[in-house]
């Protein structure tokens, strides 16, 4: 038993071994009809490293030639099937530049812009290619008009890649808030909204600047606090003139009238300040555990839709081929 599990290892080894020798044989060899040809054999048996390779070998023979189109376009759709999408971002962009009228344009731009996005980085890191992910989708929607068959996938990743910027540098700025440097916290959400107003964390930026005014009065030496309790409730009005619903309004009306009793306008009690003191923070408490609810639910739905998507990208140059 023992001595037939033996042979069946070496017989493995040696189909494994002529195998490989085959496939550096093809590699190396100058035969580009026969190359092209098992190119094309491992891309269709999904073994896209292989596939890569000889094409890459086929760019240098094939320049110039009328197969130098197909041959550049499929060494990149096989680096892109692989998942190298920094190698395959680099050969769509070398296609488009070198063959724009050809029949696969439009599919190496989509599907380098696809790279692009999926090499982007998380909202705390360099977002330099989340940059260039976005000019390249405006560029292709632009160029594509009302005969753009992926607007829906081109505008979710737009929406998608101008929100992490958004939180880069709402995050930013509520880093002043949480080292308690309110005044230069205050200075930062507004220089948020001064760079781009419509913001999607507008609503957040806009409590913080108004809480930020606040701690920064009530901070504040007692010569300094009338002005600086003036900008607070400059900041109040404009938020809730602008969102009066917000799930923040009973906060800041609480601050407000701490404002106003700090400026001598409040005829209120104590007693009735921390009575709704006390109301909003279990409502915060509710309202907290409800936006937390509906993010991790948000985080699945991305994560399941993302999954849908890189299957349905996966088929993309199916109709070229």
């Amino acid at each position: 038993m023992k001595r037939i599990s033996t042979i069946i290892t070496a017989l493995a080894l040696i189909v494994l071994t002529s195998c490989k020798g085959e496939f550096e044989a093809l590699l190396h060899s100058g035969d580009s009809d026969a190359k092209y040809k098992a190119a094309f054999k491992y891309f269709d048996a999904k073994k896209y490293n292989k596939a890569a390779q000889l094409f890459e070998s086929l760019s240098v023979m094939s320049s110039g030639t009328e197969r130098d189109d197909t041959v550049q376009y499929y060494w990149a759709l096989s680096n892109y099937r692989f998942k190298d999408y920094y190698t395959a971002e680099t050969n769509f962009t070398h296609h488009i530049e070198n063959f724009p009228l050809s029949p696969f344009t439009e599919e190496s731009r989509f599907l380098r812009i696809d790279c692009l996005y999926r090499s982007t980085l998380r909202y705390e890191l360099d977002q330099s290619r989340t940059y260039s992910a976005i000019g390249a989708i405006e560029q292709y929607m632009n160029d594509y008009g009302t005969h753009n068959t992926r607007k829906a996938e081109c505008e979710e990743m737009l929406a998608e890649l101008n929100g992490r910027l958004d939180r880069k540098a709402y995050e930013a700025a509520r880093l002043y808030y949480k080292m308690e440097d309110y005044k230069a916290s205050r200075v930062a959400f507004r220089n948020v909204l001064k760079d781009k107003a419509e913001n999607i964390y507008r609503e957040d930026i806009l409590y913080y600047i108004a809480m930020s005014s606040y701690r920064y009065a009530n901070l504040s030496v007692r010569s300094k606090q009338k002005e600086r309790y003036m900008t607070f409730v400059d900041d109040y009005f404009n938020f809730i003139g602008e969102i009066p619903e917000s799930a923040y309004r009973k906060e800041l009306d609480i601050m407000y009238k701490r404002a106003l009793k700090a400026l001598g306008r409040y005829s209120g009690t104590d007693a009735e300040l921390e009575a709704k003191n006390r109301e909003f923070e279990r409502t915060y408490r509710k309202i907290e555990s409800e936006k937390n609810k509906e993010a991790r639910e948000k985080e699945r739905q991305k994560a399941k839709q993302k999954r849908a998507d890189s299957k349905k990208n996966e088929t993309a140059g199916e109709k070229a081929e």
